[in-house]
């Protein structure tokens, strides 16, 4: 079993539901971290979703701020997806740090 260290980002996530990550068939995936910044003079308001669930719903990250948004981490399957959403248009950039096991 091959274990692969990655980064997966995505800048300027707006109101649009945007996938950072999409888990590859045949693979595991262990989320170390997910941090989203807000790049906005204003704040925002985020939603996290991993596999189709809530990680984070409605959370504020006030102008210039970011947030971690793991406390532990989350075990992803085949075609699972992390996804997140802001209140504001191409207001947040996001970092995933993920050991894929293939």
């Amino acid at each position: 079993m091959a274990n692969t260290f990655k980064n997966e980002t995505a800048s300027g996530v707006g109101t649009t539901p945007t996938t950072v990550y999409t888990v590859p068939s045949a693979t595991s995936t262990v989320t170390i971290g997910l941090t989203v910044a807000n790049v906005d003079a204003s704040q925002i308001t985020v939603d996290v979703q991993a596999a189709g669930v809530y990680v984070v719903k409605d959370v504020p990250i006030p102008a210039g701020s970011s947030l971690s948004v793991l406390a532990g981490k989350i075990v992803l399957e085949a075609a699972d997806t992390v996804v997140v959403t802001s209140d504001t248009a191409a207001s947040a950039d996001v970092i995933l740090s993920i050991l894929e096991q293939t």
